[in-house]
């Protein structure tokens, strides 16, 4: 008997109106996100694995200037773009990561190459891109990542001990701009991948959770398949994948129960903002954030789609 599939993907979360997006702006993000759903899931629909859909969902998602990873990743302090990817495998529990790379086109490639071609899980800064150019993981000029509201972005805090979690009009509306993606495939396996360009201004090689395996990707057949958006701080301080995961697996809470718990409870509490994407071995699909929107899609087991933005 085949297993179900389902696939979910999210493009950041925080602080989206309505009032924000123009109507063309807001139908370039749908479509965008169609195109991410739609890869990872014909992968799926064709037998293929979860860990393939999900890398396929964030390479599309990285080559959009829309979201702040890959292309459209953020300024760093001195005008750089340092980006952070992970995935991760629910059968085996293999995962690859990396951390402050460069100049890298698909930073979820690089982490899918530590993870299968390497005995490592989490590569950073100059060895993960000694490590990239070694397998011919392929690279992209920095004219390749300048995308001008980023640039713009970054000129509003540069010299300043201000940071902005995404593009925003002001350096007080939060958004967090990661992309990821969580499936189920039809041998019963869960994969989840997670990557971004960080916070736009951030100084001395700062890592979100993103890369962390536990707090922001998290993938293991017998429970559940989590990728986070948030304030990765806050995310890492709550260890928030893995606790989702250990809800199930130690408490037996049901997938919503355990992201509820989460998502609407703990990270409340200490003003962790944000959300999340999960799945669970049965193919249920919970999309939450206690943010004013979060950038989602899914298809769920009986192949219908949803797509939203807000609230």
């Amino acid at each position: 008997m085949t297993n179900p599939i389902a696939i979910a993907i999210h493009g950041g979360a925080g602080t989206i109106l309505k009032s924000m997006l123009t109507p063309e702006l807001e139908a370039e993000y749908t479509e965008a996100l169609k195109q991410s759903i739609n890869a990872g899931y014909q992968i799926l629909k064709q037998g293929g694995s979860s860990l393939d859909a999900v890398e396929a969902s964030v390479v599309s998602l990285e080559n959009c200037y829309l979201f702040n990873a890959g292309r459209g990743a953020v300024f760093n302090s001195i005008g750089k773009h340092e980006m952070d990817a992970s995935i991760m495998e629910g059968k085996y529990l293999k995962a690859g990561a990396v951390s402050s790379v460069q100049n890298i086109k698909n930073p979820v490639k690089l982490a899918r190459a530590v993870m299968d071609q390497s005995e490592h899980v989490f590569l950073t800064a100059a060895g993960a891109m000694q490590f990239a150019k070694e397998r011919n993981i392929e690279l992209a000029p920095d004219d390749y990542f300048f995308v001008q509201h980023r640039y713009d972005q970054w000129q509003s805090v540069k010299d300043t001990d201000h940071y902005n979690l995404d593009h925003v009009a002001e350096p007080s509306d939060k958004k967090f701009g990661t992309v990821g993606a969580v499936a189920l495939d039809c041998f019963g396996n869960m994969a989840a991948a997670t990557s971004t360009g960080g916070m736009t201004n951030k100084k001395y090689g700062r890592v979100g959770d993103s890369p962390i395996i536990g707090a922001g990707t998290y993938a293991n057949n017998t429970t559940c398949a989590i990728s986070c958006t948030g304030h990765g701080e806050l995310f890492i301080r709550s260890v928030v994948a893995y606790d989702i995961s250990c809800l199930m697996e130690y408490k037996g809470l049901s997938l919503k129960q355990a992201c509820d718990s989460v998502v609407y409870d703990k990270l409340v509490k200490i003003e962790g903002e944000g959300g999340l994407i999960a799945l669970d071995a049965k193919g249920n699909i919970e999309l939450p954030f206690n943010s004013e929107g979060m950038y989602r899609a899914c298809v769920n087991t009986t192949g219908e789609i949803f797509v939203a933005i807000y609230k």
